[in-house]
């Protein structure tokens, strides 16, 4: 079974966010994985809907898949690399901030 793939690599949302959004349209098939990423209110989706868009292109162009097939087989988020940056606090004190990033993964196979 030929599958395609598209990496997201160091995306500024934290891996917690994404995955949220990733969970919606594993096992969906693509049609409905759009529709489904339009209408959610995240802000990790218009970043998978770019993504998956990818993903279709890399299916159609490199391996001659039919996209009306298509099916999304995995979809993962790992943790990418953290920005540490420090805020002020009272007396003179200072907090950490972590900016996390994500590596997103999605792959595309036909049913």
């Amino acid at each position: 079974m030929t599958e395609a793939k598209a990496h997201a690599r160091h995306i500024r949302i934290a891996p917690r966010k994404a995955q949220l959004v990733a969970d919606l349209i594993r096992g969906k098939q693509v049609g409905e994985a759009i529709a489904i990423l339009r209408h959610t209110p995240k802000s990790a989706s218009p970043i998978l809907e770019k993504l998956l868009n990818s993903a279709i292109a890399n299916a159609e162009h490199n391996y001659q898949l039919d996209v009306n097939k298509l099916v999304i087989s995995q979809a993962f988020v790992n943790q990418g690399p953290t920005m540490k940056r420090f805020r002020p606090r009272a007396m003179g004190r200072a907090s950490r901030i972590n900016k996390r990033t994500s590596h997103i993964t999605l792959v595309v196979s036909e049913k």
